[in-house]
């Protein structure tokens, strides 16, 4: 197979990076692929314990697509086994564990959702219990006999819990022994993860070397900050835009991010070019341009990444009739209210809103609109005789009531 040169192949593979380790490894596994026309075997773990996917999760297996368009083989570990144990990283607290049932079902919706991202004939998917289910007690006395609890206490979040009190299970250790595994199992030549799989990554290198394999290199992609702009994107946070949001969603919320975060987002959600990046950090630092038309240009983008053109061009016009033209949605829920309902009511009835304490939150926090006025009140009840009106709740949530 013919390959780029190492020079084009590191421009790509750098792009969007946080760290190598080390490149020089990565350079000479390059230079290696080439002579012998061989593909690099390029590993990327998921995680099954959530099902659904957001664009901070997309960096990642961007990345992962940057080394299939150079040819190398990407290999999709879907960490079934470890996904019963549970990631600790980044925890303050035991992850809870799934049943191997679970995480074959959240498994399925990642690889469906996967598919946007990576080219579908050009990836091996593979389940770590394969091979991790079928390890003796002996085997796997054997393995945590090569790694030391003080290597372990090095992470930084056992550190913190471990001088916190915290609890800290035993099974917790075996996590990133039993990632160090895949790779030895796999003989990764790259694997590929967020900053926050560092010590994950670091000890497959290390159980690499105990099993005398050539150590895995590694490349760590940054997380993504949320659409809130204060903690790494999170469904749980709801600061998220997810894969499978539908493009007004989509646009929606890319238009609801900070100015400060535009450039991180064309890099890292939008995967941008260089060239094209250069152009948005000049524009950015032009004081007469308006954030507002660069989000407009990285909401259609991302809508037309995850949907099409098409798409985007049709949520454009659906925010601009919403939020410039103060518009009203072409379809929207209807309820029919009963005479003693209150708007929180038929807010709650309806699931414009999750519960009674988010509707009184929004109330509060001047969120809420009916007809055009500003809800105040929890208690509110439109005056008899209204006939039909809509409530609007935030940006994009709207509800149209209609007098019974």
């Amino acid at each position: 197979m013919k390959f780029e040169s190492v020079e084009k192949q590191l421009a790509l593979i750098r792009r969007g990076v946080e760290e190598i380790i080390p490149e020089v490894e990565l350079i000479q596994k390059l230079e290696q692929s080439i002579k012998n026309e061989q593909p690099l075997i390029i590993k990327l773990g998921c995680d099954p314990s959530y099902p659904d996917l957001h664009i901070g999760h997309a960096v990642v297996l961007r990345k992962m697509r940057h080394f299939q368009d150079l040819g190398h083989q990407a290999v999709l570990v879907i960490g079934d086994f470890t996904g019963m144990i549970g990631d600790p990283s980044g925890r303050n607290k035991t992850r809870p564990q799934l049943t191997l049932e679970e995480t074959h079902k959240n498994a399925e919706s990642y690889l469906d959702q996967a598919k946007k991202i990576l080219d579908i004939n050009k990836f091996k998917t593979v389940y770590n219990s394969t091979w991790l289910d079928s390890m003796s007690f002996g085997d796997v006395v054997r393995l945590t006999s090569k790694y030391t609890v003080a290597r372990m206490l090095e992470r930084d979040d056992f550190t913190k819990r471990y001088k916190s009190e915290m609890p800290i299970s035993i099974h917790e250790f075996l996590y990133p022994l039993a990632q160090g595994m895949d790779s030895v199992h796999l003989h990764a030549d790259v694997e590929l993860g967020g900053t926050d799989q560092k010590f994950n990554l670091l000890v497959g290198r290390d159980l690499q070397r105990e099993y005398d394999q050539d150590p895995q290199v590694i490349v760590t992609t940054p997380l993504l900050e949320g659409i809130d702009g204060n903690d790494k994107m999170s469904k749980s946070l709801e600061n998220y835009i997810g894969l499978n949001d539908t493009p007004e969603q989509m646009y929606g919320k890319t238009m609801s991010i900070s100015d400060d975060l535009l450039e991180r987002y064309y890099l890292l959600g939008a995967d941008v070019e260089v060239k094209t990046m250069e152009e948005i950090e000049r524009e950015l630092a032009d004081p007469n341009t308006n954030p507002r038309d660069l989000k407009r240009k990285l909401a259609r983008r991302l809508v037309s990444m995850y949907h099409n053109e098409s798409d985007a061009k049709e949520a454009e016009a659906h925010f601009d009739r919403i939020h410039l033209h103060k518009g009203i949605p072409d379809e929207i829920d209807i309820y029919h209210k009963n005479e003693n309902e209150t708007i929180l009511d038929s807010l709650c009835t309806t699931a414009t809103v999750s519960s009674r304490s988010e509707g009184r939150r929004l109330i509060k926090q001047n969120a809420v609109k009916w007809i055009g006025e500003l809800v105040t009140d929890p208690l509110f009840k439109p005056e008899p005789g209204f006939g039909e009106g809509v409530v609007k709740v935030g940006k994009r949530r709207f509800l149209k009531i209609i007098e019974k």
